[in-house]
């Protein structure tokens, strides 16, 4: 097909939001003889069906529309985009985005819906778990965008194409395997599994992606993670919503350990969202919380990740940067971990790229930047703080790194805030 490339580019852009799509096949007729379970099995659990022809060859006879995106809203709640795709030479193609929800769906709801379907207790269990697992778009235009930029690539230009909306689509009904004389409760939790398994799946993403420091990755694994959107186990919405981002926390941490970051480090973070955790006064907030947590927990891998560094060059880096006001010269580090001065400065140098002396200084310097950035503090005081007791001294090494003196830098910065 002419549109190879930018196919494989969509294709790989809904995985990465982790939204489901299925490449459904039918010959010239559009009538298939099998179907893949296009829904992650939300039909095979309500009908107990596994073929799933019946469900979509009357809904293919209406598809089967070139040039048409359909926006599909389905009888269970579940939202999909499809397109027959073009330049197939045996049969057609269709590709089907979804299932997603476009709204919230409470327990009320879902309790409905199961009456509706004289669901039983366990399907009930399972179909809950479903749900809350489902990609929930509060902006499903951008996935819509997503897909005619597509079709004016397959199609020439949007004169070419039109879109078409459809509810109760993608069904017929049968019989709930509940009212089925021989039904019986599933031994398993097929769906339930499903659902688990998908989820921890996406969880050891997420925790990857903060272990390499990947910022902008961690966080859309955040938002396909559904953190947002998990199962309400407690009747109060802000303490749901403090108890996964208790979850949360603990994943990042996993993440953080994961980049070889000083456990030193991770706790100090890990505590302070600890305790703003349970400050959190509504699930908006709640939300906001996380996706800081994810952005500073992939902050704390690209600053402290101390990957490639030998044990002994680790707890040299790991106690400069607890306590930049302790004595951190080279005597002083060799004898604090019993070993030969010139060894311990050759090793720092090769690992690291420059002398001891140095990376202290430029981690000083670097904290005497936020100070000057962040309070008002004299001059003197952060010389103290950034563990130089001379500010003669201080002020050198200070202009030798920033090419300025620090009242020179607080100058400009006053200056720079004045014009804003």
């Amino acid at each position: 097909m002419f549109y190879e490339a930018e196919f494989t580019f969509l294709k790989n852009l809904l995985e990465n939001l982790y939204i489901h799509f299925t490449i459904l096949e039918a010959p010239a007729n559009g009538i298939p003889d099998t179907l893949p379970i296009f829904d992650l099995g939300l039909r095979c659990l309500i009908y107990n069906e596994k073929d799933y022809t019946r469900f979509l060859t009357p809904a293919l006879q209406r598809l089967n529309t070139p040039n048409t995106i359909f926006r599909i809203q389905d009888e269970y709640m579940c939202s999909y985009i499809c397109l027959q795709l073009p330049d197939i030479q045996d049969g057609l193609l269709y590709l089907l985005i979804g299932p997603y929800v476009n709204r919230r769906l409470n327990r009320q709801t879902l309790l409905n819906f199961a009456e509706e379907l004289n669901l039983s207790p366990k399907q009930f269990t399972q179909i809950n778990k479903y749900y809350s697992d489902l990609p929930f778009l509060t902006d499903e235009e951008t996935l819509f965008a997503i897909t005619t930029a597509f079709g004016k690539k397959i199609w020439g230009s949007t004169e070419n194409f039109s879109v078409e909306y459809i509810e109760n689509a993608l069904s017929e009904r049968v019989v709930p395997v509940t009212l089925d004389s021989n039904f019986q409760e599933p031994e398993e939790a097929f769906l339930s599994m499903q659902v688990l398994e998908k989820r921890y799946a996406s969880e050891n993403h997420l925790i990857h992606m903060v272990s390499q420091g990947l910022i902008h990755n961690a966080e859309t694994a955040l938002s396909s993670n559904n953190f947002l959107l998990l199962e309400q186990r407690l009747a109060d919405p802000v303490r749901n919503i403090k108890n996964y981002c208790i979850i949360l926390n603990t994943l990042l941490r996993k993440g953080a350990e994961q980049g070889d970051v000083h456990p030193l480090h991770i706790d100090n973070l890990s505590s302070k969202f600890a305790r703003e955790i349970e400050q959190i006064t509504s699930p908006q907030g709640g939300q906001a919380l996380q996706k800081e947590m994810v952005h500073k927990y992939c902050l704390l891998v690209k600053n402290h990740s101390m990957k490639g560094f030998s044990l002994l060059v680790q707890k040299v880096l790991t106690r400069i940067d607890s306590d930049l006001t302790a004595d951190l010269t080279l005597k002083t580090q060799a004898r604090f971990l019993n070993v030969n001065a010139s060894y311990l400065s050759t090793l720092f140098k090769k690992e690291t790229g420059m002398t001891l002396t140095d990376y202290v200084n430029k981690k000083r310097i670097e904290h005497a930047v936020f100070l000057l950035n962040s309070t008002s503090m004299q001059i003197q005081n952060i010389a103290q703080y950034c563990g130089i007791a001379d500010v003669n001294y201080f002020t050198r090494i200070f202009k030798k790194y920033m090419k300025k003196t620090p009242k020179e830098y607080r100058q400009e910065l006053a200056q720079a805030n004045r014009k804003r």
